[in-house]
């Protein structure tokens, strides 16, 4: 899949350490943001998908950080879809600092669906969104 979806957040104060940058973690959490804002944009609702027992999780993230967000930086989320096997599913990510353009991190998420059994299965409406 060649699309690419992103989406522009801004710092909140409470998301920086002692030595004034954004806290690690947080990264991640700008990530299953900017995911779960690609999912809506092509009609899955992640809570309903959970409702409907399409648990979508997390098996796999790489990160590699090249700067530092501070309070107050605007930046850009970007989140390209691709599929990696039959059942699973991956994102490459990256965040751009606004101001300057500079790459923040790079990210490779892998993922795949589980029914309430924990058994891994892709149904078609996932299957449709990584073709």
């Amino acid at each position: 899949m060649d699309e690419i979806f992103s989406i522009k957040l801004k710092v909140r104060d409470y998301e920086v350490d002692l030595q004034g940058v954004v806290n690690n973690a947080n990264y991640q959490h700008y990530l299953e943001h900017a995911r779960h804002e690609f999912l809506n944009s092509i009609g899955l609702d992640f809570a309903k998908l959970t409702n409907e027992g399409i648990i979508l999780v997390v098996k796999r993230i790489e990160i590699d950080y090249n700067q530092a967000l501070r309070s107050g930086d605007s930046f850009i989320v970007d989140c390209r879809p691709e599929r990696i096997s039959t059942l699973r599913f991956g994102f490459n990510q990256s965040i751009y600092r606004v101001s300057d353009g500079k790459v923040i991190i790079h990210a490779k998420v892998i993922g795949t669906s589980i029914n309430r059994q924990g058994r891994p299965f892709l149904p078609p409406e996932i299957d449709k969104a990584f073709i």
